[in-house]
């Protein structure tokens, strides 16, 4: 699943691989999974996409957003995406495969369930989407502790560490995978209430 750490090195990855690249080819469900969704139509993706050249890449919370002008390009959830050089050889089964100008591929495929999107800037109204534009990452500064100090106190005393940092979209992208690592570290458990919790 992709979480903070994923995607932050996926978005790096994508700007130092694609940026400059156009999209000659786009092959959307080779191969149909029961659980990945698209936003809109996926026939159309490639009249929207073809032609469209890279220009950035960012995280978004757990989610990736390649941008080629002002088109937009999401991937969250269980997506997997896999970048293929010139003369590599393409699987067969994918959800949404693109061709690029040097004869690479970006292909994405689903782990589990995972969502898709295709879209020009500003029409996509999915609410984590939206929301993790909205929220500072906590591996940028704009996180800090005065933020974090804002989070805590608005939310119930009897809440769990848990149910604190990874429901309700208080820090988009910090799923149940991160979670358990930062409270190992921190050695707190995870049912451990709020109120419990006291300053070293």
């Amino acid at each position: 699943m992709l979480e903070i750490p994923e995607s932050a090195v996926v978005a790096r990855q994508a700007r130092e691989t694609l940026l400059g690249k156009t999209l000659t080819a786009v092959q959307v469900n080779a191969s149909p999974h029961k659980f990945a969704f698209f936003f809109g139509d996926p026939t159309g993706y490639p009249a929207l996409l073809i032609g469209a050249t890279f220009t950035g890449g960012r995280a978004l919370g757990g989610q990736v957003e390649l941008s080629a002008g002002d088109l937009r390009l999401v991937f969250s959830d269980g997506i997997n995406l896999r970048y293929f050089p010139p003369q590599s050889a393409v699987p067969a089964k994918h959800q949404l495969c693109l061709g690029l100008s040097d004869g690479s591929h970006l292909v994405s495929t689903v782990q589990m369930y995972g969502f898709l999107a295709a879209f020009h800037d500003g029409e996509n109204d999915n609410p984590y989407y939206l929301v993790a534009q909205a929220k500072p990452s906590p591996l940028t500064d704009a996180f800090d502790e005065v933020y974090f100090d804002a989070l805590w106190n608005a939310s119930p005393a009897n809440l769990s560490l848990k149910a604190f940092l990874a429901t309700e979209q208080r820090i988009p992208g910090l799923g149940n995978g991160v979670l358990q690592d930062i409270l190992f570290v921190a050695r707190l458990n995870p049912r451990r209430k709020l109120a419990e919790v006291t300053e070293p």
